[in-house]
Parts: C-alpha cells; sequence; structure tokens
C-alpha cells in the first residue's frame, strides 16, 4: 500500500463561511437579549400610542397613577 499524504485540513472557504454564519447567529442572540431585533413583537408594536387614543396599551406601566372611571 502506498502511504497517503497527511490530510491537508479544513479548506478556507469553509472556515470563512463557519465564521460568517456564527457572526449572524451570534448578531441574533444578542438582538434578541437587548429586545430588539425579528422577535420584538407584542401588542405594544400594533397599538396606537397612548397620546393618540388617550387609552394605556394592556400592561403598560401607569405610574402610580389609575386610568379614569367610565371605559369606553
Amino acid at each position: 500500500m502506498a502511504d497517503h499524504p497527511p490530510y491537508p485540513g479544513t479548506p478556507r472557504w469553509v472556515k470563512v463561511t463557519g465564521i460568517a454564519v456564527l457572526a449572524v447567529v451570534l448578531l441574533f442572540v444578542v438582538m434578541g437579549l437587548a429586545g430588539g431585533g425579528p422577535g420584538s413583537h407584542g401588542p405594544g408594536r400594533h397599538v396606537a400610542p397612548v397620546s393618540v387614543t388617550g387609552v394605556p396599551t394592556p400592561g403598560a406601566d401607569l405610574g402610580g397613577h389609575t386610568p379614569p372611571g367610565g371605559g369606553q
């Protein structure tokens, strides 16, 4: 049997692609933990602000104030 040359290692394009994918995944994780990014959906994003409606969004911090009675 002939001796084979030693394995040359992982190609450079595989290493570069792996690093790029890892960077993108890490970016999404950091954005998700920071409250931004593609996962930042919630009721506050789809509801008009209080300045327009006069009614705070459900679950909004009222800062110790109570809304006026009467409802809508």
